[in-house]
């Protein structure tokens, strides 16, 4: 079965998705020292700055200490969005980019759990009410995306099918 556009975009996605991630945390480990913060420009700090921490959990800090646990779960992850990916309807351009992210988010952790041992988060949120919003990165942010548009692709179908009045309900007994 060749690949369909729609699986190339995905997998265009997660490799973009993968290689921001992985510079910008290259750049963060050359330029900071763990702990360290630095702001992008003065105008922005009560925004944003850059912090350099390292995660052994999941997104946002949640589930410290669980990391071979989740290499594992980052490698069934991978392989479910891959396989499942054949079977998503053509067309469905939004879902083939929610998975793309889920997909190049779970990449990009997975190689720093490989290469360093633990998660490099550096994006620190300074403004009410997120100031003690745990520190994270490019591919914590494009997991959370993905799920967000999968949910969304997922309530417009819904809708769809109520409005066209293909809702089929039906009991077994």
């Amino acid at each position: 079965m060749p690949l369909r556009y729609e699986r190339i975009f995905l997998i265009a996605i997660a490799a973009i998705v993968l290689a921001l991630d992985q510079v910008t945390k290259a750049w963060i480990v050359q330029n900071l020292a763990p702990g360290q913060s630095r702001e992008l420009a003065e105008w922005l700090t009560p925004i944003l700055s850059l912090t350099y921490v390292t995660n052994t959990g999941v997104a946002f800090g949640l589930f410290q200490g669980l990391g071979d646990v989740l290499m594992v779960v980052a490698l069934l992850t991978i392989a479910l969005i891959l396989a499942f990916s054949r079977s998503f309807p053509p067309g469905q351009w939004l879902l083939y980019f929610a998975m793309g992210l889920q997909l190049g988010g779970a990449m990009g952790n997975l190689t720093d759990r490989i290469l360093r041992g633990a998660v490099v988060d550096f994006i620190d949120l300074n403004f009410w009410p997120l100031h003690h919003w745990p520190i994270f990165n490019i591919a914590d942010t494009s997991i959370v995306v993905g799920v967000g548009l999968v949910l969304l692709t997922i309530w417009r179908e819904n809708r769809k099918e109520h409005r066209d009045g293909n809702c089929d309900v039906r009991l077994r007994a």
